[in-house]
């Protein structure tokens, strides 16, 4: 339903005035403009034919007492006849003024006084010396049109008094007053931010003018909270977009300096390979082959960091095959072996045999490589614990391992908790922690199909969640 805006008009200077005032002010003006104009029509519709049917009434009355008086027998002593006075005598008896006896005496069977304005009726029998006098209702017809005046303005001042007590006190107040009060309420709390209470309550809304302003300002607050609400989510989404380019450049730009130290190692350390393997071939000393074969296995460690290194430089394609998650988590701890801290660190691989997955052997090594070095790096040097362990589940029909590894350090905080896989997040504030490890990890994790998942378990230390699909 479309409504058509009516065109502003100047209101003028009491229209400005009176539209100044507040609502109920207004409605005592109303009021009591109402009730003038109700007495006033009231008044000059009504009284006017009462007066004159009264007047009609009155004339006939009079015209009827007059004939009555002009009959010469007494008039009959009837109930409600005493408003007349009538009386009848002796001049002295009735205290007749000498000008009314004198005219009655010259004047027999005649009346004296104008029966329409005259209080009193005067008459000497024409057959006798009996004076009579009579009063004519006048006085009675006007208490009469007073009492109704009065009584008809009472009954107007108290169908008033009853029609604003009733509109005061319940109608106003419920369907007026209370949804104002509550609209301005909820601007209030749009103003001061208390986003709970601007909404107004279903219970205040009616189907009238009123409640159609408060449901389309309903409305209104929520797609501007809506709004407000994706304008953040967009700034948010912007910075989080602005901090990923910054780290696609460094990664990027480590990536390259990785390959050309990867290439500038490869060199010199295949020559390293070549002459050791020549030195074997050639030597005979026990002693002096065995310090051959562990420089031999240096340089092959040296050469595997050469390759990792061109890992992270670039993505190759790795073939996924089933593999024991056991030998794995074992292999990865040997390879950490040469911290010193390790040799403090009570570790337990409770890892299942039966564990099996679908992957790269070597990249998961790598990435339970870096897990167990934030944990190694995280427990404390005495009395350090570090657990592996795995169990079943399935999700969405699909079979999972999920690979917990936890320690006893002091847990991640909660600030980097949200982040702690992007890169270049590291609570270690020192030359140990680039920050990279768990995004390497996460990285060649979601290459396999599975996830990660970082948390701080209930009796203290990170706990490191590894999901792979199962073999």
């Amino acid at each position: 339903m479309k409504f058509r805006v009516p065109e502003a008009r100047n209101p003028g200077y009491l229209g400005k005035r009176f539209g100044d005032l507040k609502v109920r002010l207004k409605l005592i003006v109303l009021h009591n403009l109402f009730f003038l104009v109700l007495s006033g029509s009231v008044y000059y519709t009504v009284f006017p034919l009462l007066e004159q049917r009264v007047s009609g009434a009155r004339a006939r009355e009079i015209s009827l007492i007059a004939q009555a008086f002009l009959a010469d027998a007494p008039l009959p002593r009837l109930p409600g006849l005493e408003i007349y006075s009538y009386e009848e005598g002796a001049a002295e008896d009735l205290g007749l003024s000498r000008e009314i006896r004198v005219w009655l005496d010259t004047h027999p069977g005649q009346i004296l006084g104008d029966p329409m304005h005259d209080e009193f009726l005067y008459r000497k029998n024409a057959t006798s010396v009996v004076y009579r006098k009579i009063r004519l209702p006048h006085e009675y017809y006007r208490q009469a049109l007073q009492v109704a005046r009065w009584t008809l303005f009472t009954v107007l001042g108290v169908i008033y008094a009853l029609a604003v007590l009733l509109l005061e006190l319940v109608i106003m107040p419920l369907y007026v007053y209370r949804p104002l009060r509550a609209m301005l309420a909820a601007d209030y709390s749009v103003m001061t931010r208390d986003t709970p209470r601007e909404i107004i309550q279903e219970e205040f809304l009616s189907d009238d003018e009123i409640g159609q302003i408060m449901r389309s300002r309903n409305t209104t607050v929520q797609e501007l909270r809506k709004r407000e609400e994706e304008l953040e989510s967009a700034l948010k989404r912007l910075e989080t977009a602005k901090r990923t380019m910054v780290d696609q450049d460094r990664l990027a730009s480590l990536g390259m300096l990785s390959a050309g130290v990867a290439h500038e190692l490869n060199t010199p350390i295949a020559v390293l390979q070549g002459s050791i393997e020549k030195l074997l071939e050639t030597t005979g000393d026990p002693a002096s082959k065995n310090r051959l074969e562990r420089m031999q296995r240096v340089a092959s460690r040296l050469r595997s960091i050469s390759e990792g290194l061109l890992d992270f430089a670039r993505v190759r394609k790795h073939k996924l095959e089933p593999v024991a998650v056991r030998p794995i988590v074992d292999e990865a701890w040997a390879l950490l072996a040469l911290d010193e801290k390790s040799g403090a660190t009570e570790f337990r691989n409770d890892v299942p045999d039966a564990c099996r997955v679908n992957g790269d052997a070597d990249r998961l090594i790598q990435v339970f490589v870096n897990v167990l070095r934030n944990s190694l790096q995280a427990v404390p040097p005495p009395g350090g614990r570090i657990r592996v362990a795995a169990e079943p589940f399935r999700d969405n029909e699909s079979e999972w391992w999920n690979i917990a590894v936890e320690d006893n350090g002091p847990g991640i905080p909660a600030d980097i908790l949200p982040d702690i896989f992007e890169a270049f997040i590291s609570t270690r504030l020192d030359s140990r922690g680039t920050g990279l490890g768990l995004t390497v990890s996460e990285g060649i994790v979601q290459q396999h199909g599975g996830r990660i998942l970082a948390s701080n378990h209930a009796a203290g230390g990170a706990r490191i969640e590894v999901r792979l699909a199962r073999a």
